[in-house]
């Protein structure tokens, strides 16, 4: 192990030990908010140090095999030799497995998510791909025993959706999904193809951490709001009330509106927390363009860039940042994503431990 990372595990070996006397403190439990912040920096240390307490065992057994190998007795010495082997394997897993957990945490990791779906380029067979993609995101999200909501959408008469946002709330979602937004590729014979021909259409999703209304600055001036009849299915309240809320946000002219609740007040909550989430990323955005950092990349949202390709014909899909390929079409549509995901995840944590800072962001 370099010596970088072991002083690094050195130190959250140390911090977790200030942290369990910070947290005897008197002043400390009277303090809710310091004390959950503490709790919270504990549960993110405990992981590395148990696996550092576990390399540090196996490095001691190996520095015990190393004085067997030396012994005059033979089948002692033999014995050191296999135990020396077993235990340089071991630490070498190990130390892989700390490269990981030393990967800084994005802090939205464990944030619900606002997802964004809209039809883009292809007229009606673009619609109807974004609501296959809206039932693809649907059923993983079940699968994994999340919760959807929609908050707004906009159905079409073929079965799919010119636009749906909805909340996926649940654990580690942002963390598993935030690789998604980008634009996304079928190619496929439509339904309302009378020739047969293959056609290219494109559908566009957004993957934003939910932000809370009072971690972001909104002043009620600049914000304008419009109350209207909700459409289309949403039982006994619809087109008999105005309890559908849009917002625009007039200095960046972001517009959010949810018509999915029955209470107006709920509906302009949830838009409020909308807008939160849009201008809390928006901001990040002039952040990293500000440091010569930003490019079109995954988690921003980016319209311009082709992420994945759905190759009907040929049951296959592509992820074209990675290179990866599957021939399962057929079951990613049907929720089966993980397969897809996972290799991002790990392509995200190779690119940094190899130093590269933004890995896939």
């Amino acid at each position: 192990m370099d010596k970088n990372m072991h002083d690094r595990l050195v130190a959250s070996e140390k911090r977790i030990k200030e942290i369990d006397e910070l947290l005897l403190l008197p002043e400390t439990s009277n303090d809710m908010k310091e004390f959950k912040k503490l709790n919270k920096e504990r549960s993110a240390l405990e992981p590395i140090v148990e696996k550092f307490n576990e390399w540090t065992y196996a490095d001691l057994n190996k520095s015990d095999a190393l004085v067997m190998c030396g012994d005059s007795d033979p089948e002692i010495s033999q014995m050191g030799k296999e135990e020396l082997k077993k235990n340089e394997a071991l630490l070498e897993q190990i130390e892989e497995e700390l490269r990981i957990l030393l990967i800084p945490k994005d802090p939205n990791d464990g944030k619900d998510i606002i997802f964004e779906i809209k039809g883009a380029v292809g007229g009606d067979e673009a619609n109807i791909f974004a609501g296959d993609l809206f039932r693809m995101y649907t059923r993983y999200c079940e699968a994994k025993g999340w919760r959807v909501k929609i908050v707004d959408e906009s159905p079409t008469g073929l079965g799919g959706y010119s636009y749906v946002q909805f909340i996926v709330s649940g654990d580690d979602a942002y963390s598993r999904l935030k690789f998604e937004s980008g634009v996304h590729r079928v190619q496929r014979v439509p339904k309302t193809e009378a020739n047969g021909r293959i056609h290219t259409s494109t559908a566009t999703v957004v993957v934003m951490p939910q932000v809370e209304t009072n971690d972001v600055n909104i002043n009620p001036v600049d914000l304008k709001v419009d109350r209207y009849r909700s459409q289309g299915a949403g039982g006994q309240n619809v087109n008999k009330t105005e309890s559908a809320v849009r917002i625009t946000h007039i200095p960046t002219g972001i517009v959010v509106s949810c018509q999915t609740e029955k209470s107006q007040i709920q509906n302009h909550e949830i838009c409020l927390q909308m807008l939160a989430s849009k201008l809390a990323q928006l901001e990040e955005e002039k952040k990293a363009a500000t440091e010569a950092q930003y490019r079109s990349k995954i988690g921003s949202g980016d319209r311009n860039e082709k992420i994945r390709t759905y190759n009907y014909p040929q049951n296959r899909v592509t992820d074209h940042r990675i290179g990866f390929t599957i021939q399962q079409l057929d079951r990613v549509m049907d929720g089966d994503l993980d397969s897809i995901i996972d290799a991002l995840i790990n392509y995200d944590q190779e690119q940094k431990i190899a130093g590269h800072k933004d890995g896939l962001n």
